[in-house]
């Protein structure tokens, strides 16, 4: 009975490694924030957009590990897969399982929703099969985030509007930036600094729109996800022994405080919602990697 228990164990942490579930509170920031920008709605919407994008994520990186299980094999043998954790079989039927489900519960906010987790589907489905020879797949991925913020505004009162959509632009740029670095992450490549610019693409909107009174409040949050940057970056760049994989982590948690830079931070208990997710996905990565 105890090798059962002790194997369950095992097998739950496996699945949990193959979703990147630490990245999961940042899944959850990113619908809270579309959400909010849509203005907002019945709280049980909400619960349902985060169900429905947890499943569909958690999917995409299962079908992520069974796409790469031949580069992983060579490149990352500590992985799943290749380490004989679990057969690449039983990650496929999760990850088509999964995503499946993700899309059908998204498709119930709406036909916009449904049309929006299609695209995101797709984006995520082509990422996953491509993104090892396309140079350009940092794009693909930002494209997932994309839509996952632009179909939970869709799922909130007022539906997509300017805001929301460049929000999710620069939210974007910013994982333009985050993908750069995961990938030399693997393949060991010479780090460049010029993509990491695309990281303060939501800082330059935030003091663009942000003006008279919340122009004070702007400058504050955007002064945080700078430092947050920074201070992240220099695990790849400025360290004696550089660790990509440290800064791609944590750059990835600050997805939530570029959600809550996106929001404006007005309402203090929602921001302190968001703080808490931030701090999540930071506890998480001390026990399941997050990339």
């Amino acid at each position: 009975m105890p090798l059962d228990r002790t194997a369950a164990i095992r097998y739950l942490r496996t699945l949990l490694i193959l979703g990147r579930a630490s990245n999961l509170p940042t899944v959850w920031s990113n619908c809270l924030a579309g959400w909010l920008l849509g203005g907002g709605g019945e709280a049980r919407r909400l619960g349902l957009l985060c169900l429905g994008a947890t499943l569909v994520y958690v999917g995409g990186m299962y079908l992520n590990d069974a796409f790469d299980a031949q580069f992983d094999q060579q490149h990352r043998p500590e992985r799943p897969i290749p380490s004989g954790a679990i057969r690449v079989e039983a990650v496929w039927m999760w990850g088509l399982g999964l995503l499946l489900l993700g899309f059908i519960g998204l498709c119930l906010l709406g036909r916009t929703t449904g049309f929006l987790a299609a695209l995101l589907v797709i984006s995520i489905l082509i990422y996953d099969a491509i993104h090892k020879i396309f140079t350009f797949s940092p794009v693909l991925m930002a494209l997932c985030r994309f839509f996952l913020v632009v179909a939970a505004a869709s799922s909130s009162a007022d539906g997509v509007a300017g805001l929301s959509i460049w929000s999710a632009l620069v939210l974007a740029a910013y994982i333009v930036g985050v993908s750069y670095l995961a990938r030399k992450e693997s393949t060991r490549a010479k780090v460049r600094y010029w993509p990491c610019v695309f990281l303060a693409a939501p800082i330059v909107l935030a003091l663009v729109v942000n003006q008279e009174g919340f122009k004070r409040q702007g400058l504050v949050l955007s002064g945080i996800v700078l430092i947050w940057i920074i201070a992240s970056l220099r695990h790849a760049f400025w360290s004696p022994q550089p660790n990509i994989g440290l800064s791609v982590s944590a750059l990835l948690a600050g997805i939530v405080l570029v959600d809550l830079l996106a929001v404006g931070g007005e309402n203090p208990l929602l921001t302190i919602v968001f703080l808490l997710l931030f701090f999540l996905a930071l506890l998480f990565q001390r026990f399941i990697p997050a990339t």
